[in-house]
């Protein structure tokens, strides 16, 4: 009897203990997720952190698409991210899992649809046993597409503080310490919506910066029509993935990693923003530039880094490298090249007097790897003086540009995350509204 008694009190003293924790890693991650500023990163780390206090296996994170942007003409979950331990694990070590981009349509015939519709957290013990009496079914098609059994889910929406819905996050297949997959229990719901409560109004405040700076694109799209919100979408995820496989080769600790590609996400959809002081007449025109309006279009580096003129600002100074650098090239015959953005003066010239052009790392690693990204995307891209090239095209000429133009190991980081690349484009389609 005596053992017994102490067989459950430590039985209690553990629960609390585990209770304690998972409250003090609750605080904890609200505190980090406040310094995540840009909104796709704030997405994919609510998405991780999620699973983690839940001890989810796999999930998705979903935002709302508006009507507006619809050709049904009704509102959508568009799947944002999607993580599986269990398919990552089977990927070679550093490598990121690629996952399908789709949509569902906020109704109550989907698990994630009647979630977002009716507001409500929805937690379903096993996918292939739901009530018949329920209006939802689980469509099973990606588990034979991926594999992957899929058997516990919790699904609940992230509602902003006026009540609007931004999006749904799905958990799926909880999982005890012995590893195997069990339903997600009552305080496990408690844990998600609490969480999620708390992430929507981070995430909220990301939105609206996200959305000050695409108005900021806007600005220059109205000036060159090149430069889309697609564009910048393209060119930050590219980015950002490049940085990621660099980061892993590199041994970057995960702080300064999650610090630096926050920085550079917002950053390098800023890096052509100094366009908006260039006139029309070259700005616009539908054709090659002449040599005197190439000249004059190369002052947008300058332009757009003097912009960015806090230096105790960590996006601003990113902001102001990559916009300043982002055309310089590896074997230093880029431009500007070494001239300050503030005052115009020359720090460097050449035996011709002229600005002595930057060269392998004495380039921002920000504006070697955005240079990358945006000629890739400029290459794929449709122009009024060109249509796309072919992507064997495309990847030839960016592997010819290795050493020269690019940075040797960071194009070796672009071939490695090329389905990461297809994937981030098949995310901003160049005909999106």
């Amino acid at each position: 009897m005596i053992n017994l008694i102490n067989l459950q009190s430590k039985v209690k003293i553990k629960a609390a203990m585990e209770k304690e924790t998972d409250f003090k890693n609750i605080i904890r991650l609200d505190s980090e997720i406040n310094q995540i500023q840009d909104y796709d990163l704030l997405l994919e780390r609510i998405l991780f952190e999620s699973r983690k206090v839940v001890k989810a296996d796999a999930g998705s994170i979903y935002i709302t698409v508006p009507v507006e942007l619809n050709e049904e003409g009704t509102e959508k979950l568009a799947i944002k991210y999607s993580q599986n331990d269990t398919i990552q694990k089977n990927l070679p070590h550093g490598q990121k899992m690629v996952y399908t981009i789709f949509s569902v349509l906020i109704n109550e015939k989907s698990i994630s649809g009647y979630c977002a519709l009716k507001k409500t957290l929805i937690n379903v013990p096993d996918m292939y046993n739901i009530p018949p009496e329920a209006s939802y079914k689980f469509n099973s098609s990606f588990d034979l597409i991926s594999g992957y059994k899929t058997i516990s889910s919790l699904t609940t929406p992230l509602i902003s503080t006026d009540e609007k819905l931004m999006g749904v996050i799905q958990v799926l297949n909880a999982k005890d310490d012995a590893g195997n997959i069990i339903p997600f229990t009552s305080e496990d719901e408690v844990i998600l919506t609490h969480f999620a409560h708390n992430a929507s109004m981070v995430l909220q405040r990301a939105y609206i910066t996200r959305a000050m700076i695409l108005r900021m694109i806007k600005m220059s799209e109205l000036r060159d029509p090149k430069e889309t919100g697609t564009h910048v979408n393209r060119v930050a995820g590219y980015a950002v993935d490049i940085y990621d496989r660099w980061a892993h080769h590199n041994k970057i600790n995960m702080i300064e990693r999650e610090k630096y590609r926050d920085l550079l996400k917002i950053s390098s959809m800023l890096h052509d923003v100094g366009k908006v002081a260039i006139s029309d007449a070259i700005l616009k025109k539908p054709a090659r530039f002449t040599p005197d309006e190439y000249k004059v279009m190369q002052s947008h580096t300058l332009f757009g880094a003097g912009l960015f003129q806090d230096t105790s600002s960590p996006i601003d100074i990113m902001s102001k490298d990559i916009a300043l650098t982002h055309h310089e090239n590896w074997d230093g015959t880029g431009y500007p090249g070494w001239v300050d953005p503030f005052s115009g003066s020359i720090e460097r010239t050449n035996n011709e007097g002229k600005p002595l052009g930057k060269k392998g790392n004495e380039i921002p690693l920000g504006g070697r790897i955005v240079a990358i990204a945006d000629v890739y995307d400029a290459l794929c891209s449709k122009r009024v003086y060109k249509e796309p090239w072919a992507e064997s095209n495309v990847l030839e000429e960016i592997s010819k540009l290795s050493g020269t133009k690019f940075d040797p190991e960071l194009i070796e980081c672009f071939f490695e995350i090329l389905p990461n690349i297809k994937q981030t484009q098949s995310q901003y389609p160049e005909n999106a509204a």
